[in-house]
C-alpha cells in the first residue's frame, strides 16, 4: 500500500534563489567578522566609540586592554583593513576612528532584501 503524494517531487517548497553575494562582496564581509571573531578586538572597536568625538589614539587603546602598543598595533591594522575604522596620523600617534555604518553594511548584507 502506498500513501498518495501530495508534494510535487519536482518543486521544492521555497521559492528559488534569485540573488546571492558576489565572490568579492562574500571575501570583503568575511573579512569584517573574522576581524570582530577576537575579544580584543571588540573591546578596542568599544573603546573607540566611547572615546571622546568618537575617537581615540593607540596612546590611550594600549592599557585598557593590558596589551603592548605593538599588539594593540596589530589588531588596529586587522580592524582597518576590514574596513571597520578610519586612521589618520597626527604626529607620531595613530588615531582611529570607527567607520561610519561598516557594521551595518556587513549585517544588511546578509539580510534578505
Amino acid at each position: 500500500m502506498s500513501l498518495p503524494t501530495t508534494i510535487d517531487a519536482t518543486s521544492c517548497c521555497v521559492p528559488p534563489i534569485t540573488s546571492s553575494l558576489t565572490a568579492e562582496e562574500a571575501e570583503r564581509i568575511a573579512r569584517v567578522f573574522k576581524a570582530l571573531g577576537d575579544p580584543t578586538r571588540v573591546r578596542l572597536l568599544s573603546l573607540i566609540a566611547a572615546g571622546t568625538g568618537g575617537e581615540a589614539c593607540i596612546c590611550d587603546l594600549t592599557e585598557p586592554v593590558g596589551l603592548s602598543q605593538g599588539t594593540v598595533s596589530h589588531h588596529m591594522k586587522l580592524l582597518t583593513e576590514a574596513g571597520l575604522v578610519t586612521r589618520e596620523q597626527r604626529g607620531k600617534w595613530a588615531y582611529f576612528a570607527l567607520n561610519d555604518g561598516a557594521l551595518d553594511a556587513a549585517a544588511d548584507a546578509l539580510r534578505s532584501v
